[in-house]
Order: structure tokens, then sequence, then C-alpha cells
């Protein structure tokens, strides 16, 4: 797999979403989805997002990128829909229907591509970045992780397999992006990460369980209860979803966990102990575990660092976890691969 051809999606970056009126957003809600609501405008990477109040409840209605494939956006909606059936109780956004009973619907005007419109419910919380620190919180994003897994464990799709940069599985393409590092020491550590990844975890990648995992657990991802920080109360934003090894969904996660005081994987294990009572780690995942998180990591720096390049009016949004990762990559590399190992099988054997 090339390095282009990984990169290919980037024409989602390059086209603009057509912007509506929130007079048009309204009438949508009203005529195609049967809300009488007040709209506002929310931010988005790739499409169009709307915020819709109708009375008590509020809603995301999501108007597609021109350049999305139909077939990835269907993959998303069967994949929530999915959810919802064989996990009514998981806080994950859910679809509502039009008046004809669709889960999409097609905006179609004169001098603009033909769009699909969605709108599902919004989840409110805390975002996780927000939230007061805890293993009690750490349980919960494992044992959410885990549910989410299984969930989605037996769901197929066309779509699962289309190429995304943030697929950890193609991690050693995004290798030419590092020229954008402008500190060499940064840029070497880096390098080391992708070396370790290509040695140890690529061969070994094809023979791991894979299924369709969300793979972008991030903390703004992530929401929590506003009058109790330990409850999970949202997982939001399925647009990176892929057909991947199960073990990525953890490592990316897990990723974002690494503490910048104290042993890096601190705040890492009791998350993995957690997943792992609900989904049990086989050796090998476990072995591989810390070279993905840490090439997680690589991911962040090295996409986000090209993207900044690419964008500098949204270089601030782009960053926003840029310089985490980077700590969080210096402080991992304070450990030995094998020390890191160790300390991560011996979580699973907490009770």
């Amino acid at each position: 797999m090339t390095t282009s051809h990984i990169l290919e999606p980037s024409v989602l970056l390059d086209t603009a979403s057509p912007e509506l009126s929130l007079h048009d957003v309204e009438r949508i809600a009203r005529d195609v989805f049967g809300l009488v609501a007040e709209a506002a405008e929310l931010s988005g990477e790739r499409d169009r997002n709307y915020h819709l109040r109708a009375g008590d409840a509020h809603y995301v209605l999501k108007v597609s990128n021109p350049a999305e494939d139909p077939g990835v956006i269907d993959f998303q909606t069967k994949a929530l829909l999915h959810i919802a059936a064989v996990d009514p109780e998981l806080p994950v956004p859910r679809l509502l229907r039009t008046r004809t009973g669709a889960a999409e619907w097609w905006l179609e005007g004169a001098g603009a591509a033909p769009r699909l419109v969605r709108v599902l419910s919004y989840l409110q919380g805390v975002p996780m970045q927000k939230a007061s620190p805890g293993k009690d919180l750490q349980h919960a994003l494992g044992r959410h992780t885990a549910r989410l897994d299984l969930a989605l464990r037996g769901f197929f799709h066309a779509g699962a397999g289309h190429k995304l940069m943030w697929d950890l599985k193609h991690a050693n393409t995004v290798r030419p992006l590092l020229v954008h590092v402008q500190d060499p020491a940064q840029r070497s550590l880096a390098e080391r990460v992708l070396d370790r990844f290509e040695h140890h975890a690529l061969p070994r990648l094809p023979g791991l369980r894979a299924q369709v995992i969300h793979n972008d657990l991030n903390p703004h991802n992530v929401l929590v209860a506003p009058d109790d920080h330990s409850r999970i109360a949202g997982i939001i934003d399925f647009g990176d979803m892929v057909h991947a090894p199960l073990i990525n969904n953890l490592a990316v996660a897990a990723a974002y966990q690494v503490s910048e005081a104290g042993h890096p994987l601190e705040m890492v294990a009791p998350m993995v102990a957690a997943y792992h009572r609900l989904v049990p780690l086989e050796p090998v995942e476990l072995d591989l575990l810390f070279d993905l998180i840490t090439t997680r990591m690589v991911l962040t720096v090295a996409i986000s660092g090209w993207r900044a390049a690419r964008y500098p009016e949204n270089r601030a949004y782009i960053l926003r976890n840029n310089r985490q990762a980077w700590a969080r990559l210096n402080c991992c590399d304070t450990l030995d691969r094998a020390q890191a190992q160790a300390y991560l099988r011996q979580a699973t054997r907490v009770e």
C-alpha cells in the first residue's frame, strides 16, 4: 500500500461542503424529519453539522461532504443501527428516521452536488478531557470500549474496508509526513516509534482477530455525566470507523490516557484491566499493545503537522492534541518495551 494511495482521502479536506442557511436547515428538519426545531451551526472537519433544539430534545443534523463516498456513509449509518439493536443501553447517537422511515435523505439543489443528510440524537455531557481524572473513570472507559467492540462484533459492511489515514494498520505510510516536524529530536523519536511498529507489530497484524472498530475514542469523543465524572454519558463521532485488528481500538483509546506524571501507563492499566474483564485479550495482543499506543501518538503528530501546514487558517483546531501527544510520547520513551509489556500484562491479572 503506497503512501499516496492512503493520502487520497485528503480530497475530503480539500472539498468544501456548501453552507446551508439556518432557515433551510430548519425547513429540512421540519419537512423531511418531522422536527420543529431551532438550528445553530456546529463545527465539523468534513461535514456541515447543525444543532437542532426541539423543545427539550436535542439533535444533530449532519450534511455530508459532497466528496464523501455514499457507501462509507451507509457503513456508518448501518453500524449505528446495529449497535442500537445489539446494545440499546450503550450511550451512542441514535438515528432519527425521516417521515417515510428512511435513515438518510438526499439533499439536491441547483449548483450543488447531492449530499446525504442524517439526523442523530445529540448526546449531552462533559468532554472527557475536561473531566476529573481517576481510576473509576478509567474503568468506565475500559468497560464502554469493550461493550462497543462487543456490539460491533459480527457486523459487516462493504464500506468497512475503505482506506483511512488514521487506520493504525497503515501507520508506516505516514513516515513521509514527518518532514513537517521541525524539531530534530522530536522527528527522531517519531521515527524510532515507527521503526518499532514496522519491526514488531506490522508483520503480526494480519494474524490478529479483526472486526469493525470505532477507531477514534479520543477524549473529545467520550462524554461523561456532568454530575458524575466516573460515568460515561456518550460515545460520539463514528466517522473514522474501519475494519481493523480489534486491539487497535483499545490502543487508540489508551494513547490519550498516557500519564505525563508518574508511571506513563498508570492510567492506562485500569482501563486495560476493565476491558480485559469483558473482552479477554490474547497474549499477542497484549505484547503489541504498547507498540500500537505509541504508534497512534505518532499518527497524531504526523497527520496534524501535515494538515496544519496545508490549512494554516485552522491550525489551532488541528493541533489541539499535538502538544499532549508529544509529551506522552516522550514519557513513553522512558520505558523499555519489555517493561511496558510486563506492566500491561500485570494489569490484566488484577481483579
